[in-house]
């Protein structure tokens, strides 16, 4: 019994490493990419590779989903992938891709708002405290990001927290009317409708066919996009849905924090500048992210001391 759920610790732990790298790295991914294509491009070739490795179960599941449940999925996927990619991707055409990691660690912020004010969640003071912390942390990243003006940034910045309140919303939509979906029908019908939109974005509206015929020098564009898509996307969500099962929702929401660390280290691997207001910023952010936690964080430590001290007793 402490085998299993040794094992099962390591391997939520492996998982948890694995997504952190991976979409810390997405951020990376989106600018390397859109020096061979315009964000469009990125954003829809992003949600073809999904559909591609997903095509089989979500055809699979079609035919089994209640209607109710496959236009939920549809609707999580749009809004929750579809269109934050193309927000993402035409955001990093004006910022950096380590500023790009730290706005979306907003999500967990814009999540309890959105609870707040049209799911009824109750919340304590520090983490209404920690949401005002955050969103001055995001206003000032984004004030400074890039070392450009600040209606500039605001511009581009914009369409990141305009991603992330789209996180949110899916995140309570989720919680709301289907959290008992299991894992793979509901990531596999998610980028369904989305893909078959991105293949005929790409194929009536975009020269890429063409393109990729005539200019071979693009193919190390596709090989980030199909990465993006393969790993960023289906991989990682699957891994992220099947992880908040195995752990608790703490212990996955860990990835959102670490992210940007990762997205930061490649970045100044890329030659991106990293000054001491931009990580003054940075460091607000992840303050005010922990306070909105801090409760949640305590009362699991809690559990788990009162829980041990109880098996030791017997």
């Amino acid at each position: 019994m402490n085998n299993h759920f040794k094992i099962g610790k390591y391997l939520a732990l492996a998982i948890m490493v694995f997504l952190v790298f991976t979409w810390g790295s997405s951020f990376i991914l989106m600018k390397k990419s859109l020096e061979y294509f315009p964000s469009d491009v990125v954003a829809a070739w992003r949600m073809f590779s999904a559909f591609v490795v997903l095509f089989i179960p979500a055809i699979y599941y079609l035919f089994r989903l209640k209607l109710k449940t496959i236009l939920l999925l549809t609707l999580s996927g749009i809004i929750g992938n579809a269109v934050p990619a193309f927000l993402f991707a035409q955001a990093q055409t004006g910022i950096e891709s380590y500023v790009a990691g730290i706005l979306n660690s907003t999500t967990t912020l814009f999540t309890l708002i959105i609870g707040l004010i049209f799911f009824g969640y109750k919340a304590r003071w520090l983490s209404v405290g920690g949401v005002i912390v955050g969103i001055a942390g995001v206003v000032g990243l984004m004030a400074v990001a890039g070392g450009k003006s600040l209606n500039f940034n605001l511009g581009y910045a914009s369409y990141i927290v305009l991603a992330t309140i789209l996180y949110a919303f899916n995140i309570n939509l989720i919680k709301r009317w289907l959290n008992e979906v299991p894992t793979l029908p509901m990531v596999s019908i998610a980028f369904f409708l989305p893909g078959l939109v991105a293949i005929f974005y790409l194929t009536s509206q975009t020269e890429i066919v063409s393109q990729l015929i005539h200019q071979p020098e693009l193919w190390p564009g596709i090989a980030y996009m199909s990465i993006l898509g393969l790993f960023g996307s289906a991989i990682a969500l699957l891994l992220y849905y099947h992880l908040i099962k195995m752990t608790d929702i703490l212990f996955a929401a860990s990835v959102t924090y670490l992210m940007p660390v990762v997205s930061t280290l490649w970045g100044i691997g890329d030659g991106e500048t990293l000054g001491l207001v931009h990580t003054a910023f940075i460091l607000v952010i992840l303050v005010g992210v922990f306070m909105v936690n801090y409760h949640d964080l305590m009362g699991k430590i809690k559990n788990r001391i009162d829980k041990k001290a109880s098996n030791n007793q017997l």
